[in-house]
């Protein structure tokens, strides 16, 4: 598994107020996703339940501190009774996952909260992410925020804070995950993957905005790969649209969101190519279709993020690029 980075600061905002025994009932992870706000919520679940109360056993110095072995062993089988974890489900008969949290999930853990504690000192409730929960949801919740269960704690994982109800943040304590600094991400990824050039590395990073997962799931879609062929479609126009289809089919689907997103850090840097290439007069065209693209993307997020359709329109905007015969003569 890979190492954490970019949690140092997070965990001493944690640790440091466990151990006073002033520890905040909720907690809200923000940050853009990809920061390991999830992995970092399951580090605080199993350090809790493997620990007995602030100040006894001593100040742990890490939230690895092994703790209880029976705890942790029933944490890593998925097993620990006091651990409810809240994200969305899939759908019947179907791989894709339900478009929210529901309100009969929230029911579900409201009613778990009210059974005594079977094992260890916390319980712990993690909400991943807490911006896909129904309206109702949210309201239930919150109600739960106002008058917490005693030794009950609440991670809350947002990637877009702004969107929570207000009266949800204010019940909690914030902890902010940035993105990491490029030269740490470069050293991080050399670390982790050597095999890499470091040419590649740093593209990698630059095109992750310093958001870890972002990176990893990069260079697991292999960027190489993917820029040549979005190059193919530029230089050779897609007559038949064989290349746009396959890009389309690459990128639709939730599971292939990576990917569409991969697709979406690499083009700024194509078209920056093409028009390195071009002579001065013909910039303004690529210029132009990254602005469609652009649009393209915005219309995506705002409307269903339909992954296919926003990869065969940036398909036809580099398809666009392509030199028409007269010019390729030239």
């Amino acid at each position: 598994m890979a190492a954490m980075i970019g949690h140092h600061d997070a965990e001493k905002a944690f640790l440091e107020p466990w151990t006073s025994g002033r520890l905040h009932h909720a907690w809200l992870l923000a940050g853009p996703q990809g920061m390991g706000k999830g992995a970092f919520a399951a580090r605080v679940a199993r350090f809790l339940v493997t620990h007995d109360r602030a100040g006894e056993g001593g100040a742990p110095l890490s939230l690895d501190d092994p703790g209880d072995d029976q705890a942790g062993r029933l944490v890593a089988a998925g097993n620990h009774p006091e651990i409810i974890h809240l994200t969305r489900q899939v759908k019947d008969k179907s791989k894709d996952l339900a478009r929210n949290i529901t309100i009969d999930q929230v029911r579900g853990m409201i009613r778990r909260l009210h059974l005594s504690l079977s094992l260890g000192a916390w319980r712990v409730v993690v909400i991943d992410a807490v911006d896909d929960l129904e309206a109702d949801g949210a309201n239930a919740l919150l109600k739960t925020l106002e008058e917490p269960p005693a030794q009950t704690l609440f991670l809350l994982v947002s990637h877009s804070p702004g969107r929570l109800l207000p009266t949800i943040r204010s019940r909690c304590r914030i902890l902010r995950f940035q993105p990491v600094e490029r030269d740490v991400m470069t050293a991080w990824l050399h670390d982790l993957r050597p095999m890499l050039d470091m040419a590649e590395v740093r593209a990698i990073v630059a095109a992750s905005g310093g958001v870890p997962g972002k990176a990893l799931a990069l260079i697991d879609s292999d960027v190489a790969v993917m820029e040549k062929k979005l190059m193919a479609i530029a230089t050779g126009g897609d007559r038949d649209n064989r290349l746009r289809e396959a890009l389309a089919r690459e990128v639709g689907g939730t599971s292939n969101r990576a990917r569409l997103e991969l697709v979406i850090d690499i083009v700024p840097g194509l078209l920056a190519r093409l028009a390195r290439e071009r002579p001065l007069g013909e910039i303004a065209p690529v210029l132009g279709q990254w602005d469609r693209i652009q649009r393209t993307v915005r219309d995506a997020v705002r409307g269903s993020y339909d992954g296919a359709m926003v990869g065969f329109e940036i398909g036809n905007c580099l398809a666009e690029l392509a030199p028409r015969s007269g010019q390729a003569a030239r």
